[in-house]
Parts: structure tokens; C-alpha cells; sequence
């Protein structure tokens, strides 16, 4: 998966298109991302010791990898690409060729 936790990404499809937000967590095995501020859902919470009323509360969802592209420092959207930097293997943002690392 090329999207980890931390990185800014920004939305290219679905209803929030063109919205950026950084990424809470990433889901490998369903190839998932849950990003902040974006695609946000309302729960209905039971009532518990932690929260006693309970009530609706507004959370953000997971939305498919395939619909997020990586920034890079300067806010350039584009795919992500791998490449030897010595010994070491680190993202690069193929549109600007700076790394992402």
C-alpha cells in the first residue's frame, strides 16, 4: 500500500472530491484509508460509563485507497513510486520527483 499514517493526501473522486486532510490510519487487508475530515459518517452511540447520554456522533469512515493521491511538501498530487536511495528503499512522488519520506 503506498499511503501510511501521517501523509497528506487529497481526495480525486467520490462526494468530497478535492478535500486534503492527512491520514489517521491506514487498513491494508481491505485497502483502506480513514483521512481527516473526509467522508464523515453519523454513529449512533449507546449509552456506556464513558459517555452516559449516549447520542449521535459525527466520525470520519474509511474510503478506498484508489481514490486518494499523496502530496508531497509543496502540495503536488501524484502517484507514489519506490526507488533505491543507497541502501535504503523510499517513496517518491513521480509528478515531482522529490521524496516522500
Amino acid at each position: 500500500m503506498f499511503v501510511k499514517k501521517g501523509d497528506k493526501v487529497k481526495v480525486i473522486t467520490g462526494k468530497d472530491k478535492g478535500k486534503e486532510g492527512v491520514v489517521l490510519s491506514a487498513l491494508p487487508k481491505k485497502d483502506k484509508v480513514v483521512v481527516e475530515g473526509v467522508n464523515k459518517v453519523k454513529k449512533h452511540q449507546k449509552p456506556s460509563q464513558a459517555n452516559p447520554n449516549g447520542g449521535i456522533v459525527e466520525m470520519e469512515a474509511a474510503i478506498h485507497v484508489s481514490n486518494v493521491m499523496v502530496l508531497d511538501k509543496n502540495g503536488v498530487a501524484g502517484r507514489v513510486g519506490y526507488k533505491m536511495d543507497g541502501d535504503k528503499k523510499v517513496r517518491y512522488n513521480k509528478k515531482s520527483g522529490e521524496v516522500l519520506d
